[in-house]
């Protein structure tokens, strides 16, 4: 752990946004690890609380419930201290759910569709991408939330070949200059 890298961020949550596949669980993970922060997914804990997966909550109640759980997660998690946290791609569509988010520091990883589109090829637990076309799925989400990711404090644009500890290690020095720019004002 680097022991600096914790007293700058003070206990501070890092929230980790992008799309699905953009790798915020590994990155999450990495960066935890780098903080000595524990790590939270809100995937994870949306199952557990659900006691089911993402897919059979699209499947049985429908994405509005799965979002409303998002949120009660998010709520949940936002009121602990030093954790890393990766949270669901479409997290963000929620303007309620900006108000917890606000609390911490937002890390957007901007992914290309195209190297996201290879990344979830095959991959069946993503309901969003049960869809006839989804490279057009994907690029209609990135297009429709792109916006709403900018609201991020840090903008993270990865690079096709990037690896998870070239981004932890940028995230850091991104966070750091936030961190630093705010103590400034």
């Amino acid at each position: 752990m680097n022991v600096s890298n914790k007293k700058l961020l003070q206990g501070v949550n890092l929230y980790l946004v992008g799309m699905m596949g953009a790798g915020k669980t590994t990155v999450g993970e990495l960066l935890a690890k780098s903080l000595g922060y524990r790590f939270l997914d809100t995937d994870s804990l949306i199952s557990q609380v659900a006691g089911k997966s993402i897919n059979e909550i699209f499947a049985d109640d429908g994405e509005a419930t799965f979002r409303q759980l998002e949120t009660n997660v998010l709520a949940e998690v936002s009121s602990y201290k030093n954790l890393t946290i990766a949270t669901g791609g479409g997290i963000i569509v929620s303007h309620f759910n900006w108000s917890y988010l606000q609390h911490g520091i937002v890390v957007w990883l901007d992914v290309p569709v195209e190297v996201l589109h290879t990344r979830l090829q095959g991959d069946r637990t993503r309901p969003l991408l049960q869809d006839r076309d989804p490279l057009g799925k994907l690029q209609a989400l990135l297009e429709e939330r792109r916006p709403l990711y900018a609201n991020a404090d840090v903008h993270i644009h990865v690079e096709p070949k990037s690896t998870p500890e070239q981004l932890t290690m940028l995230v850091l020095a991104e966070v750091k200059k936030v961190v630093k720019s705010s103590v400034l004002n």
